[in-house]
């Protein structure tokens, strides 16, 4: 990447030295921030690199004359790589629900730029100690709280179905970059036909889940600590209408973080008595509905080793790579637990070379 030229006469401001590929388009974003920081009491110069995710989206940060919000966030997301009418339209919703989300300030539509209110710097993952469960359990509390406003929200027809077609789409994945391309095993005999049956019972214990709203990556990195009583949420995106057990699955099984099954369990719990307080379609057996839980946690296990193979071998980002361990600890652990997910097991062994069980376990339900 190369930097757009500047001045002779001038040292780089901080803008200017962020990096962009297209010189076009970084001085389509000096003009466009230029043009609203009046209104936005922005300090331009001061624009500097945030963060930047698995997707081609860019965020940085920038300073304003307003002492009680002093800084906003700008999102870089090329039209051509990334379509941002869906953030646009689910931080709307989160905000109709209640949530506490990035609010679209500006969106400069052709060009993918917007600039959103800053939520922070410190997420649920930096603040939590593994080493402590009882000390994090008031951030999983807020999780739920907001977990249960975004869910009480949902309607029908507004968001993408997380339909059969979605789930397949995402189980397929793991074959083809996990096992194919990373680990480089041949899908086919006994190893395709497993996976054909695993997958095909996985999706169908799915899609017999009730349907609410789906953030789809619902998990302490993208839950923002502001001292207050409610999380921010980012990275959403992504979000579906489909399988209510999705978000606290990817809540308590987490890609960066792990926890032994007593808090696993007890967080869930505590998930599912607020759910069924606030009258959310929760399967009334504790039972039943953690079994669906974790079987969606297997179709996000799935889904995510392979995304996270992808990234590292079409994306060139191969510091995703590193955290599969744990999704491959977390895939066999579950399946290891149902009969008839024994196949799946056996596909694991085989790709992994290892019949030993690591990670962690759950007690049947």
């Amino acid at each position: 990447m190369t930097a757009p030229p500047t001045p002779a006469s001038s040292a780089p401001s901080p803008a200017e030295a962020i990096l962009w590929t297209d010189p076009q388009r970084a001085e389509g974003f000096r003009a466009w921030l230029q043009g609203i920081a009046a209104a936005h009491h922005l300090l331009p110069d001061t624009v500097r690199l945030a963060s930047a995710d698995a997707s081609f989206r860019r965020y940085f940060r920038v300073d304003t004359t307003i002492p009680a919000a002093p800084t906003r966030i700008v999102m870089d997301a090329p039209p051509d790589k990334e379509n941002s009418e869906p953030f646009v339209q689910v931080a709307r919703l989160m905000a109709e629900a209640g949530v506490t989300a990035p609010q679209v300030l500006e969106w400069d539509r052709p060009n993918g730029f917007l600039l959103l209110d800053d939520l922070g710097r410190q997420t649920m993952l930096d603040v939590i100690d593994p080493a402590r469960p009882d000390a994090s359990r008031p951030l999983y509390d807020q999780a739920i709280d907001a977990l249960i406003r975004w869910q009480l929200a949902s309607r029908p027809g507004v968001l993408p179905p997380y339909d059969r077609a979605l789930l397949e789409r995402e189980l397929a994945l793991f074959p083809e970059w996990y096992i194919g391309r990373h680990r480089g095993v041949a899908i086919e005999g006994k190893l395709k036909e497993r996976l054909e049956r695993s997958f095909k019972l996985i999706v169908e214990s799915n899609l017999a889940s009730p349907s609410v709203y789906v953030h789809r990556d619902f998990m302490p990195r993208n839950l923002m600590v502001g001292g207050g009583a409610s999380l921010g949420v980012l990275d959403f995106q992504d979000a579906v209408y489909g399988p209510i057990t999705y978000d606290i699955a990817s809540l308590m099984r987490d890609a960066f973080l792990s926890w032994d099954e007593e808090f696993v369990l007890d967080v869930t719990v505590r998930y599912w008595q607020a759910a069924r307080k606030a009258g959310l379609p929760v399967d009334e057996d504790f039972g039943a509905f953690y079994r669906a839980v974790e079987w969606m946690g297997l179709q996000r296990h799935l889904k995510v080793a392979g995304i996270f193979a992808r990234l590292t071998l079409r994306d060139g980002k191969p510091r995703y790579l590193a955290d599969t361990p744990r999704f491959i600890a977390y895939i066999r652990s579950t399946a290891s637990r149902y009969m008839e997910l024994t196949p799946l097991v056996r596909v694991i062994d085989e790709v992994e070379g290892s019949t030993a069980v690591t990670g962690f376990a759950y007690g049947r339900v």
